[in-house]
């Protein structure tokens, strides 16, 4: 899935950790992954979300955590 495609279907702004700073969304996939902007953990909703399904991701918080690639360490 491309970023483009991953972002149209990002429930990212739903999620009560996010807020609306102008960045892209769909932290999961992104190489460098977390927000530069979102600091607070306020809750996760990654897992409901249909990317998260799609690509068959493992954990949450990418938003300030890092992407699946990063948090798998590779």
């Amino acid at each position: 899935m491309d970023l483009q495609e991953a972002a149209d279907l990002c429930t990212c702004p739903e999620c009560p950790s996010y807020f609306d700073c102008g960045e892209s969304l769909a932290f999961c996939l992104y190489q460098e992954g977390k927000s530069s902007c979102i600091q607070v953990e306020r809750g996760c909703i990654c897992p409901g979300c249909p990317v998260y399904a799609a690509e068959d991701l493992k954990f949450h918080f990418y938003c300030t955590r890092g992407s699946e690639k990063a948090l798998a360490g590779s």
